[in-house]
């Protein structure tokens, strides 16, 4: 949706921008309302030996959601994450206040991005690297997860010129492949996902 966004006509890079720092922002604040909320539980399974069963939970129903999503993409069925359409023909129009708003909305409707956040911080809480070493570890796992949305934008910014046909070559490669892509995506991390999750059950 970035690349789409970046490529309208009008304000684009104002919009991606914006779309970009609202999914930011939101990723953000749930790493410090959730990140103190499984310090706790993160604590008391590590002093009692056994790891942490909440990581284990979260990454297996993590691994199910991206496998049931490549089984659809791979039958043809919808994402209910992804937006339809028509959806984004209006965020192409829309202005950068309201790519904004849906930047800071998506990460809390899409349950994919919840259950990947959630895991990232129980996993970081479980290993007990300190409040400093996490909050780093959390704020690199943001900046990993965002890199491929900030690329466009920084190539767009520093070379305006020479990366327009790049990017639009770009976006209608990912289009064409999406299906593919989404695929092989879900496929080999709903696999590892659910193989950690499942060996937190084995003593």
């Amino acid at each position: 949706m970035g690349l789409l966004l970046l490529q309208s006509p009008q304000q684009g890079l104002l919009k991606a921008e914006a779309y970009v720092s609202g999914m930011t922002l939101t990723r953000l604040v749930q790493g410090v309302i959730f990140g103190v909320v499984l310090a706790g539980p993160a604590v008391a399974a590590q002093k009692g030996g056994g790891k942490h069963a909440i990581v284990s939970t979260l990454l297996r129903v993590l691994g199910i959601l991206l496998l049931i999503t490549a089984y659809k993409k791979w039958r043809g069925a919808d994402d209910p994450d992804v937006p339809p359409p028509q959806w984004l023909t209006l965020i192409e129009q829309a202005t950068p206040a309201k790519a904004l708003g849906i930047g800071i909305g998506l990460p809390l409707i899409a349950a994919k991005l919840w259950v990947f956040t959630l895991s990232a911080l129980a996993t970081i809480a479980a290993a007990q690297l300190g409040q400093p070493a996490s909050a780093i570890a959390f704020l690199l796992f943001v900046i990993l997860a965002k890199v491929f949305l900030w690329l466009p934008i920084g190539m767009r910014v520093f070379l305006p010129k020479p990366s327009q046909p790049l990017l639009q070559r770009v976006a209608n490669w990912l289009t064409d492949h999406n299906r593919e892509i989404i695929v092989v995506i879900s496929l080999v991390f709903g696999r590892w996902f659910l193989a950690s999750g499942l060996s937190g059950l084995v003593p």
